[in-house]
């Protein structure tokens, strides 16, 4: 069964009169197998973001189907099996990220105990964890981003959509998502990758789609999209003239044409990484989200560890081992441990305070009412009260 199916897809937008506006998406004809990373590309206006909606049953076609899980896009069952990254991260500014993770797994009725281990996991899958306790609202678009993408993966689910999930990222943030999304897929997890950078949907995806005026102009693996069947390319160490002149003779009796002899470059993201790689190596402080590698172990599988970690997760057993109190060996007498004796002075004062009698408020630390002064009426007052009550009478 197909994770998305889409048959004669259309989406018209009206005005307020009913009449016939924008052809969002025309006849669109769609599929996505299980375990597939699939990336939907097209112009702005070329109608992803409307088949996005229909997918998640936010929109309804005007005609033709779509099916997510063999299933309509409305029907309630299949909203907890799908993760939702939208274009711009809409989160709560006044929670913190614990805060945000923990609300979210509410909604899909996680219970206290695997939510608590989702929202510390993901936390430290994104590399916020220094910056756990601050409110949203003080992140960089950059961290919102990766906030955005760990409560699209709260829920655990099997079909995976991302709208721009880089927008904002740095390099690190970037490539650490490209290598989420390739673990996910590894994992068998589904996943529709939207954006417009056309490098990153390189990396990462299975089969692409090229969108424009609503329809699929073009759609294939990365391999057949690419690949320039009329060239041949050799990668091969440093040759020297000679060689080249060689290489250049038999490449011209075979009866080819080399078109041009140049020597292979870095991209700058490599670059870029080795030279932050660096920097975190020496320790170099930073109050910026920090680098994460692995996805965590509740979607789909373990958690990868770089020698780094591995390294000091092994100290930090050592130093608990070592400040561990030591295991008697079998056979060995138990340690005897030597209680103080009582001072009799202190036994003393203790039974001559016990034979006083003590009041039941005063033992249990409450208030203790003072009685107040009797005092005697004045009977200067009362007959002159006495002398306005017989006056009163007489009148």
């Amino acid at each position: 069964m197909k994770v998305v199916e889409c048959i004669a897809l259309t989406k018209v937008f009206q005005d307020f009169w009913g009449r016939a506006r924008v052809r969002a998406v025309d006849n669109l004809e769609l599929d996505i197998n299980p375990g597939e990373i699939f990336g939907l590309l097209g112009p702005n206006g070329s109608g992803k973001s409307t088949t996005i909606k229909m997918l998640l049953g936010l929109l309804y076609p005007t005609s033709g189907s779509a099916r997510v899980f063999g299933k309509s896009p409305t029907d309630t069952a299949i909203k907890s099996r799908i993760g939702f990254m939208p274009e711009e991260s809409y989160l709560y500014r006044f929670l913190n990220a614990r805060e945000t993770l923990d609300y979210y797994g509410r909604l899909f009725k996680l219970d206290r105990h695997e939510r608590k281990k989702r929202t510390e996991a993901l936390i430290d899958m994104i590399g916020l964890k220094r910056a756990a306790n601050r409110p949203v609202g003080t992140y960089s678009k950059g961290m919102a981003r990766r906030i955005g993408l760990a409560q699209a993966l709260v829920n655990d689910p099997d079909f995976l959509i991302l709208d721009e999930p880089t927008t904002g990222l740095d390099p690190i943030g970037t490539r650490q998502i490209k290598d989420v999304i390739r673990i996910l897929g590894d994992r068998g997890k589904t996943v529709l990758l939207c954006s417009h950078l056309l490098a990153d949907v390189e990396d990462v995806c299975d089969r692409v789609a090229i969108m424009y005026g609503g329809k699929v102009q073009a759609a294939g693996t990365v391999e057949q999209l690419l690949m320039h069947k009329d060239e041949t390319q050799f990668v091969t160490r440093r040759l020297d003239d000679n060689a080249l002149t060689r290489v250049r003779e038999l490449i011209g009796q075979a009866g080819g044409e080399i078109m041009s002899v140049e020597h292979p470059t870095d991209k700058l993201e490599d670059l870029f990484l080795r030279v932050v790689g660096q920097a975190q190596r020496d320790q170099l402080e930073t109050s910026g989200a920090e680098t994460a590698v692995g996805v965590s172990e509740f979607l789909g599988g373990t958690g990868r560890k770089t020698g780094e970690s591995l390294v000091a997760s092994l100290v930090e057993a050592g130093r608990g081992t070592k400040d561990a109190p030591a295991t008697p060996k079998a056979g060995a007498p138990a340690p005897v441990s030597v209680q103080p004796a009582p001072r009799k002075d202190v036994l003393s004062r203790l039974e001559a305070g016990a034979s006083e009698p003590v009041d039941e408020k005063k033992k249990a630390g409450g208030p203790v009412e003072t009685p107040l002064p009797t005092k005697k009426p004045d009977k200067a007052v009362l007959d002159r009260l006495m002398k306005s009550d017989s006056d009163g009478g007489a009148s």
